[in-house]
C-alpha cells in the first residue's frame, strides 16, 4: 500500500470510529473496543493491501439494522480472485466477524456443494469462525485462513481446482490446528456427498427392482388364478365324462339283461358283443383298433386347435405318426382277413 493511500486509509478509519454524528456513528460504545478495532484494521490492510475499509448500514435476521465497520476486498489465486466482505460486529473482537463472499449478477455462481460457503448468500463460515476466541483470533490470521480454504477448494464453480494440488500435505507443520481442521471438514463433506449421491442412487435403483417385482408378482397372481380356472374347468370336465360313463355302462348292462343272453356279458359290462368265430374276433378286435385310433387322432386335432399351448406341434406329429402306423396295421389285418371289400366300409 502506498504511503498516501495508508495515510489515507487510516484517516478514514479514525473518522469513522471517532464520528458522534448519530446519522453516520457506528455502533461500538467502548473506546477499548474501538482501539481493537482500529489495531486489527491496520494490520490487516497492511498485510493484505487488496482490502479496504468502508462503512455501511447492516441489517441483522431479527430485522435490526446497525452502521458497522467493514474491509472490502478480493483474495487472489491464479484460477480466479474471491471477493470478500468482511462485516465487525458490533461486540467485535468479542464476537467473530462476519464473512460473506461477495456475489453479483455478472460474477461467476458458487458451487452448490462447498463445504464453508452458502451458495445463496455467499456467507462463510470456517474453524477459525467457529473457534474464535479473543485476543488468539483477528482480521489478519482469519483472511490467512480463508486463504488457506479457498485455495485447497475455490468458491466458484466455474474455476479450475488445480491450485489445491500446489499445497503440499506432507508439511503438516506449516498447517495450525484450524486449518488442519477445515481440511478434514472438506473431506468428510465431499465423501458425505458423495455417499449421500451413491445412495440415492442405488435407492432408486432398488425402487426401479421393487416396481419390477411388484408387475412380476401381479403376472404370477394372474397367472395363478387361470390356472385354478382351468384346474376346475378340467375337474368338471372329468365329472361329465365319468357321470356320461357311468350312464352308458349302465344303458350297456340293461341291454344285456334284456338279451337274455347268459355268459355274454360279466359284471363290469366287458364281452357285450361276442364273435361266432375266432377270425370274427381278430376282425372286430383290428376295427376296434382302428375306431379308436381314429378317435385319438380325431381328438389330438381338436386339442391343437383349441388348446394350442397344451399340446405342442411336435408332440402332435410325434404322436400322430406312431397312431398312423398302428392304425396301417389294423387295416391290413382285416384286409387279410375280409379281402378289398373292406375298401368300401372305409370310404363309405
Amino acid at each position: 500500500m502506498a504511503p498516501e493511500e495508508s495515510k489515507y486509509t487510516a484517516r478514514f478509519i479514525e473518522t469513522a470510529l471517532d464520528c458522534s454524528s448519530a446519522q453516520h456513528a457506528l455502533s461500538y460504545p467502548h473506546p477499548k473496543q474501538r482501539w481493537l478495532i482500529r489495531k486489527h484494521l491496520r494490520s490487516l490492510l497492511a498485510d493484505y493491501p487488496s482490502f479496504s475499509p468502508s462503512t455501511d448500514s447492516f441489517t441483522h435476521d431479527d430485522g435490526t439494522t446497525v452502521r458497522l465497520l467493514r474491509a472490502v476486498g478480493d483474495l487472489r489465486f491464479p484460477v480466479g480472485a474471491v471477493p470478500l466482505a468482511i462485516w465487525l460486529p458490533e461486540n467485535y473482537p468479542y464476537a467473530p466477524p462476519l464473512v460473506f463472499v461477495s456475489v453479483n449478477p455478472t460474477s461467476p455462481r458458487i458451487h452448490r456443494a462447498h463445504p464453508f460457503v452458502d451458495p445463496s448468500s455467499g456467507l462463510t463460515t470456517a474453524a477459525y469462525l467457529r473457534n474464535w476466541a479473543f485476543p488468539g483470533c483477528n482480521l489478519t490470521g482469519l483472511v490467512r485462513s480463508l486463504a488457506h480454504i479457498f485455495a485447497l477448494d475455490h468458491p466458484f464453480a466455474d474455476c479450475n481446482f488445480s491450485v489445491a494440488g500446489q499445497i503440499k500435505a506432507s508439511q503438516p507443520d506449516l498447517a495450525s490446528r484450524n486449518e488442519a481442521m477445515d481440511r478434514l471438514a472438506g473431506m468428510l463433506h465431499y465423501d458425505l456427498a458423495a455417499l449421500t449421491a451413491e445412495t440415492e442412487t442405488e435407492t432408486e435403483s432398488l425402487q426401479i427392482k421393487r416396481e419390477e417385482l411388484r408387475d412380476r408378482e401381479d403376472i404370477i397372481a394372474s397367472l395363478v388364478i387361470g390356472l385354478e380356472h382351468e384346474c376346475r374347468s378340467l375337474t368338471d370336465k372329468v365329472t361329465e365324462l365319468k357321470k356320461q360313463a357311468e350312464e352308458l355302462e349302465g344303458w350297456l348292462m340293461m341291454r344285456l339283461r334284456a338279451s337274455g343272453s347268459p355268459g355274454t356279458c360279466n359284471d363290469d359290462g366287458d364281452g357285450g358283443f361276442e364273435a361266432a368265430d375266432e377270425e370274427s374276433e381278430m376282425v372286430i378286435q383290428n376295427l376296434a383298433g382302428d375306431r379308436a385310433v381314429e378317435d385319438v387322432v380325431c381328438e389330438l386335432g381338436k386339442a391343437i386347435e383349441e388348446e394350442g399351448e397344451a399340446v405342442s406341434f411336435g408332440a402332435y406329429m410325434r404322436q400322430v405318426r406312431a397312431l398312423s402306423r398302428e392304425q396301417f396295421w389294423h387295416r391290413d389285418s382285416v384286409l387279410r382277413l375280409r379281402g378289398p371289400a373292406m375298401l368300401d366300409y372305409w370310404h363309405g
